[in-house]
């Protein structure tokens, strides 16, 4: 007897279907096939990200023991390691990072109102790379080192959420500071990047397009200061000056004035120096926002703990982008039921929840409901006394 919708069908309600057809006719993803469609390919990707698959053989297995729950799941294919295989290899991974794309920009505007720690009505974004470790064997066309191999993921992230706004998959080859090339400045943000993305061409071009970064300078750049301004020490600022650079290349690269801010980390117990083309904002405040930058390592970090882009399954390009996107899309997909249903728990604490119970046939506020964690310590005991005292 059917006594509702299952938890994994439920969670995939949110996936917006116009769009993900309209992604899959874009590329030509289900021209001539006749049983396993993309979207049966992205259920059982889902299914495996949500559930902690490690293997094409470790799907079938599992997918197979529910067989009767598949057409709940929306799955109409028949389920094959050698089907999945063949569709990680074929189907074009620019179908789900279409999708992924929409999916961030509905994310984003739902979390549009979020605070990030500063006190800011600027769009603050954060810029870092992360590296995926890959066999050169398996994967010879991911080549980073000449006996290693590895992808990047870089990932432009919008600290009020926090959304990737942007995701690039690269070659571990590939030099972050190339990355700058690819963003298009919107004009009022910040931009907040670590050292490892200091081009003063590349700077200027941002500044050009009217928007703002924040980024940690070098020991060795040079330049000459202009004048200072008067700072409060108590709180960390050890200067605040308006320069210019001296260097020849540098100098053509970015021939305006920037704005140094030298500052001490009562945490880590180091000076930081941080370069800006913003010349409004107190210098605490630039020094909260680099602090800030952290949220994107945290995102790396939670992407490649609770995600699966660390076992892959299949060696192509084609195969190792399908499932990051998928991965992509999933974590996006959670943050976006997450805000839908205003559900408190942390997106750790909902895909640990999910993981055990996306065949249970109950409402899924019923099953994230934070009070069902809750001990009771009541002292009523329905248990009888054996003895009487």
């Amino acid at each position: 007897m059917n006594t509702g919708k299952i938890i994994f069908s439920q969670v995939m309600d949110y996936l917006p279907m116009h769009t993900f057809r309209r992604c899959v006719d874009r590329y030509g993803g289900d021209y001539k096939v006749q049983s396993f469609s993309c979207l049966d390919q992205y259920l059982c990707l889902a299914f495996a990200q949500m559930t902690y698959r490690e293997s094409l053989r470790d799907i079938e297995a599992c997918l197979r023991a529910q067989q009767t729950k598949l057409y709940h799941m929306g799955i109409r294919g028949s389920i094959s390691r050698s089907t999945l295989a063949d569709a990680n290899e074929r189907r074009d991974w620019q179908i789900y990072a279409d999708f992924s794309q929409r999916l961030i920009h509905t994310a984003r505007q739902l979390y549009a109102g979020d605070d990030f720690g500063v006190e800011l009505d600027n769009t603050v974004y954060a810029l870092d790379s992360s590296t995926i470790d890959l066999c050169l064997s398996m994967f010879p066309w991911a080549r980073f080192r000449t006996t290693k191999g590895a992808v990047k993921l870089h990932t432009l992230l919008d600290l009020r959420g926090p959304i990737p706004a942007l995701i690039l998959i690269s070659p571990g080859n590939v030099h972050d500071v190339n990355i700058l090339d690819e963003i298009i400045p919107e004009p009022g943000s910040f931009y907040i990047m670590d050292r490892g993305y200091l081009d003063f061409e590349r700077l200027y071009r941002i500044h050009q397009g009217l928007a703002f970064f924040v980024i940690r300078s070098k020991s060795n750049f040079q330049f000459r200061r202009l004048y200072s301004h008067p700072i409060d020490k108590a709180h960390g600022v050890q200067c605040d000056q308006t320069i210019v650079l001296t260097g020849f290349y540098s100098q053509q690269g970015y021939p305006d004035k920037l704005r140094r801010i030298k500052y001490f980390d009562e945490e880590t117990q180091k000076n930081l120096t941080f370069l800006t083309n913003n010349f409004n904002l107190p210098p605490l405040t630039i020094a909260q926002l680099y602090r800030c930058r952290w949220q994107v390592e945290l995102f790396f970090k939670w992407i490649k703990q609770h995600l699966r882009i660390k076992c892959f399954f299949g060696t192509s390009e084609n195969a190792v982008k399908t499932q990051i996107w998928i991965a992509v899309s999933v974590y996006v997909l959670i943050a976006i039921l997450k805000k839908r249903l205003k559900i408190a728990l942390s997106l750790y604490t909902i895909l640990q929840i999910l993981s055990v119970t996306i065949f249970e046939r109950m409402p899924i506020l019923q099953v994230l409901a934070e009070d069902r964690y809750q001990t009771d310590m009541s002292e009523n005991r329905n248990q009888l006394k054996l003895f009487e005292s």
